[in-house]
């Protein structure tokens, strides 16, 4: 990330320099676009920053949900400044259309950002493969508790989207000798760019006012548990995710009611041990015992247990 903002600030620059020199709109929304993706890369790793303080007296379960407020600000500051002020450009450069200067200036700064861009576009993808496993795209957005796995790679694309229009406009623009051609490229961005800050806003909330672990987790905690002889059933299991690789979890488990007080004080603990060994992105797991479900529920931990051990029985038994 830190190589992306390096080279945002970079084409910022470059751009801004260009959009001067030419006059262009498009230039200039992309130019604040380019700002706008420092800037948000900067929130994104002050977030990285505060989610890894360690738990304290104020925050007992930690910091982690930093990383998902500062990733719904990237998505506010995308949508309020980069679409913002791309549109009111664009409508501006319309009301006031102005011919462009020295238009070649910007077809080299197009292509050196598109080249720039499409780098850090290339490194992007191939992090969020990684995380996206057989899933779709989407599918692994909603799936992922990363928002900087995709926040980073979605700002990518839409660069190269923006410098696309840019350039069509800026060419448009010349070739027809329509100034104002550059201004509709100008607000074309700025819908690109509020469209992603939409989706980027609505994965970010998801997450930031609490959202379950996977099914996976979950699954893969159950099972742990009903392997233990005492247990009879798990009735419910309870997470939220903490941050990326921070989750809290409560389960509800019938244990066999003969056991002594003092056994099942060291049953829960072995359990939470257990459970945080397998799964170290367990920063805290409470097991709360529950009364064993009425007979005759087929959901009871009377009939969950009686049908491992049905399960357990050798053939012929």
């Amino acid at each position: 990330m830190i190589a992306a903002l390096a080279g945002n600030l970079l084409i910022a620059v470059t751009k801004g320099i260009a959009a001067a020199i030419s006059g262009s709109s498009a230039m200039l929304s992309e130019s604040v676009h380019s700002v706008v993706d420092s800037g948000n890369e900067v929130l994104l790793l002050y977030g990285q920053h505060r989610a890894s303080k360690p738990p304290d007296t104020t925050h007992p379960l930690g910091y982690g949900r930093e990383i998902y407020f500062w990733s719904f600000v990237v998505a506010l500051l995308i949508f309020a400044l980069g679409a913002g002020v791309s549109m009111y450009e664009g409508v501006k450069h319309i009301q006031h259309p102005e011919p462009m200067r020295n238009p070649l200036v910007n077809f080299a700064v197009y292509g050196a950002s598109a080249v720039f861009e499409a780098i850090s576009w290339w490194f992007g993808w191939k992090a969020f493969q990684r995380i996206r496993g057989g899933r779709g795209i989407m599918a692994a957005v909603h799936a992922t508790k990363d928002p900087t796995s995709f926040m980073v790679l979605f700002e990518d694309s839409a660069a190269l989207v923006g410098i696309a229009i840019a350039a069509a406009a800026t060419f448009l623009s010349v070739e027809l000798a329509t100034p104002w051609i550059d201004g509709a490229g100008s607000i074309l961005i700025g819908l690109v760019l509020a469209a992603v800050a939409v989706l980027l806003a609505r994965e970010s909330k998801a997450l930031l006012i609490g959202e379950g672990a996977s099914r996976e987790l979950s699954a893969s905690m159950r099972e742990i548990v009903l392997k233990e002889p005492n247990v009879l059933g798990v009735e419910s299991i309870l997470t939220t995710q903490l941050s990326p690789d921070q989750v809290i979890a409560t389960l509800a488990v019938e244990f066999d009611d003969d056991l002594t007080v003092p056994d099942l004080e060291q049953l829960i603990g072995r359990l939470e041990r257990d459970l945080r060994k397998r799964h170290p992105d367990l920063f805290r797991v409470f097991v709360r015992p529950t009364p064993c479900t009425a007979p005759g529920d087929g959901n009871s931990g009377h009939a969950a247990r009686e049908d491992r051990m049905l399960a357990d029985e050798p053939a012929g038994g």
